[in-house]
């Protein structure tokens, strides 16, 4: 049991890395070139509009997807009935925003919003055709098909994109791009799933997951607002340009902060539910992930702070330096999100749903407070309030573990320290490298090899347990 166990969480962590990976690294081939053709307003406008296209997607979905992962029993019924609810509330949710569209635009005061508000919009409408597939997919842990599809729309949609954007479309460009990707995805989807839905729908179906999909629904309608509302705030109060550099750099934070939560979420909840009723080997399990997680994403996003003026001059061009800051709050801030995410999976994992609700409650508080405290001093003392609160926010989440699964704080604490102080000692001395005066990609390469050389080293004399693990594991997908 335990072994098939350790071989889902493997198999399932895997593939999900290669589908969440392997997407964010074609997209960010495909976001250099079309950072280098299109103009900062551009993605500005695409920023904005996406926090409407965020939160509808979440309200699409309204918790049901990890609802029907959970349930033990799910029939195609099930599934059925939650298809044709998805549809329902994605027409609804279009026209809404669709008559709405002229509000949009006078509220960002840019009077063109309406036009491509009304059009980029239609991804509501075809969000819901695929859902269910996917949620068969994450249920059965076939990781490898999700992968498939999801590249293969990333690919083809931002083959279209550079097309377009050399051919002069603007930002029409961007938005054809995420039409295209969407319905790639549809038709991908229904390829390798092969799943028809019947001609039947149950309100009891609705009913019998309602207590536990609404605190989640609640919870990812709050994570899909504040994902996007600084784009709301700079959008609101700054010019589109403003807005275009955010974008590149959250962009460019989200690469590493989305991909991490997308594979822990996708990749242990669904395994962690499996022993849901065993908190001594949760425990286990958790300790586990917080450790082996840290020891990747601590040196990876203190790294990425220090050399993130070097990346942004090589990749987009000197025309996006006003990213560079930006991006370094983003990272710092993110730092402990891949820690909170585990905790809210495992606190979901044992139907704790209201319990992670509180958290992300507490978290929307404290970014609420910074944001209103801190936006008249402008974007970057802003995305300082944000770094504190999310680092308040996590101090929370190790409080309700620490009741949830009587997980000391010395041991929380100890399991993250170690890596934090190395990598930023290591990262404290690539960063006396700024100061050369080289070309960037130079610098760059200079950087990253001290860095990661310097770390290897020290890991594998203070955990060489842990390289041993990296080693082992590699071995045995080879």
């Amino acid at each position: 049991m335990a072994d098939n166990l350790k071989k889902n969480m493997i198999g399932a962590i895997a593939w999900s890395s290669i589908n969440i990976f392997g997407i964010q690294a074609i997209q960010l081939i495909i976001g250099i070139f079309l950072a280098r053709l299109l103009m900062p307003a551009d993605f500005g406008i695409i920023g904005v509009l996406m926090v409407f296209i965020s939160l509808s997607t979440v309200l699409i979905d309204g918790g049901f997807v990890q609802g029907l992962i959970r349930k033990k029993d799910t029939t195609e019924q099930d599934l059925s009935t939650i298809f044709y609810l998805n549809i329902i509330v994605g027409i609804v949710l279009y026209t809404i925003l669709y008559f709405c569209a002229p509000l949009i635009a006078r509220f960002f005061a840019q009077p063109d919003l309406t036009k491509y508000s009304r059009v980029l919009f239609v991804i509501i409408l075809i969000f819901p055709l695929y859902l269910i597939q996917i949620t068969q997919l994450l249920k059965n842990l076939e990781y490898k098909k999700m992968a498939i599809a999801n590249i293969t729309s990333v690919i083809v949609s931002g083959s279209f994109a550079i097309i377009l954007a050399f051919k002069g479309y603007g930002v029409w460009t961007l938005i054809y791009q995420q039409i295209a990707f969407h319905s790639v995805r549809v038709v991908s989807y229904f390829i390798l799933v092969r799943w028809k839905p019947l001609l039947y729908f149950n309100f009891s179906t609705i009913r019998n997951l309602w207590s536990f999909t609404m605190p989640l629904l609640a919870q990812t309608s709050l994570n899909a607002i504040f994902g996007q509302i600084y784009f709301v705030v700079i959008g609101r109060l700054f010019p589109l340009n403003q807005v275009g550099y955010f974008t590149q750099a959250n962009k460019y934070s989200e690469t590493v902060n989305a991909a991490t939560q997308n594979i822990l979420s996708t990749g242990t909840f669904p395994v962690l539910s499996t022993i849901q009723d065993d908190k001594p080997r949760i425990l286990r399990v958790y300790r586990k992930l917080i450790t082996s997680v840290s020891t990747i994403s601590f040196p990876f996003v203190i790294f990425l702070i220090v050399a993130a003026q070097p990346i942004v001059v090589t990749l987009i061009t000197e025309k996006w330096l006003p990213s560079v800051i930006l991006l370094q709050l983003l990272l710092l801030a993110n730092l402990l999100t891949p820690m909170f995410t585990i905790n809210i999976n495992v606190l979901n994992a044992q139907g704790l749903s209201s319990a992670s609700l509180r958290l992300e409650l507490i978290k929307k508080g404290l970014i609420t407070i910074s944001i209103i405290a801190c936006f008249s001093f402008g974007i970057e003392i802003m995305l300082m309030g944000f770094v504190v609160a999310n680092f308040l926010a996590y101090l929370f989440s190790m409080v309700t573990i620490k009741k949830t699964l009587s997980h000391y704080y010395r041991h929380q604490i100890g399991d993250l320290m170690k890596i934090l102080i190395i990598s930023l000692i290591i990262g404290a001395i690539t960063w006396t490298f700024n100061h050369l005066d080289i070309s960037a990609l130079l610098k760059l390469i200079i950087q990253g090899f001290t860095f990661f050389i310097i770390y290897i080293i020290v890991i594998r004399i203070i955990f060489p347990e842990k390289l041993k693990e990296i080693i082992a594991l590699r071995s045995k997908k080879k």
